[in-house]
């Protein structure tokens, strides 16, 4: 006998029909999104509650608003707005409308931001990197009404993911340095709790065990991407008399701090120090000596999110998440060369 529909909700719904809220809800609404197995098991479910869902809010919730939300740390970071522009371009294209908030890099702020995006009915949400996926966070990602790509974070496997491969870029960068006869390598990045950061502390621990050389924790500096933090660690690194003989700056923004600490110090690149950044850059390019990069396409990730997007919103709701890791190169110029000798 099917129970009385006065308390049940739609999370009753989905957890007997062993789904997401969302699934759940893209059957009562109607949306030819997901699977007819699928669709078989919601329905059964919301028979054997005796669910009734508010034809009000049902109603509502049947019109697609052709508006797609974008949530991103920082939205004046250079390489962050080419993402961004190459979502919208591909979203536009099929009709869509881009929504850009700003989380400030601050958990509260994302939760906030998301929340908000699904109580507007937004048809998709691509959410860029910052906080954890930890329980309490994949439980609110889980309950959204809306599919959601996530962007280079981690990846669980329950979402879509497209993310750069930021190890590899940082094996690579390493190693090269390593070759060159470098031992006393400077890592500075963001905050481990992003995922690029956190990768990039990996490929650069990899190559030095590939290396047989120990890693020198003092030598790995995981704080913030700002050009202050940049500049107040290579400063502190750079005093003393067993100086560094590179460094690898992990972002644009902490570069250009790194390179004000090397003019400070009054020392030249790459005669007393190499350096290498973390995303090309016009700072990159242009500076005197042009600066060795790890480079990823920024437009080829903000693309494939959105295609990611678009596939879920178009008829393939329920498929298996796909995770997709983009390649990343080297780029070597004019700024790494062997150590100096010294005394």
């Amino acid at each position: 006998m099917p129970k009385r529909s006065g308390n049940i909700t739609i999370r009753d719904v989905a957890r007997t029909a062993g789904v997401s809220i969302g699934t759940a809800s893209r059957v009562l609404n109607e949306k030819q999104t997901v699977r007819a197995d699928i669709r078989t098991r919601v329905q059964k479910a919301i028979d054997e509650l005796g669910y009734r869902p508010n034809a009000v809010a049902q109603s509502m919730r049947r019109q697609s608003t052709h508006m797609v939300g974008c949530i991103i740390r920082e939205i004046n970071i250079p390489s962050l707005a080419a993402f961004v522009r190459a979502a919208h371009d591909v979203l536009d294209e099929a009709g869509f409308s881009l929504l850009i908030s700003n989380s400030e890099g601050r958990e509260d702020r994302e939760r906030e931001l998301l929340i908000r995006l699904n109580s507007q009915r937004t048809d998709g949400i691509m959410l860029g990197p910052y906080t954890p996926i930890d329980e309490k966070f994949g439980s609110l990602l889980r309950s959204l009404d809306a599919p959601i790509v996530l962007v280079d974070r981690d990846r669980p496997d329950w979402a879509d993911a497209v993310m750069a491969d930021h190890a590899g870029n940082a094996r690579e960068a390493t190693a090269r340095l390593l070759e060159l006869g470098h031992r006393r390598i400077v890592l500075l990045t963001g905050d481990t709790i992003i995922y690029p950061a956190r990768e990039r502390v990996r490929g650069y621990t990899e190559a030095h065990e590939a290396f047989g050389v120990p890693v020198d924790p003092a030598l790995v500096r995981a704080t913030s991407f700002l050009p202050t933090e940049g500049f107040r660690h290579a400063s502190s690194l750079l005093t003393g008399r067993d100086v560094p003989t590179a460094i690898i700056a992990g972002g644009i923004d902490m570069l250009a701090g790194v390179l004000r600490a090397v003019r400070v110090r009054g020392l030249s690149i790459p005669g007393d120090i190499s350096v290498i950044g973390a995303g090309d850059s016009e700072l990159a390019e242009l500076h005197t000596p042009a600066i060795s990069v790890m480079r990823w396409d920024q437009a080829e990730i903000g693309r494939t999110a959105a295609r990611l997007l678009l596939n879920r919103m178009a008829g393939n709701a329920d498929g298996p998440p796909e995770h997709v890791l983009l390649p990343t190169e080297f780029i070597q110029r004019a700024s790494i060369a062997p150590p100096p000798k010294r005394a």
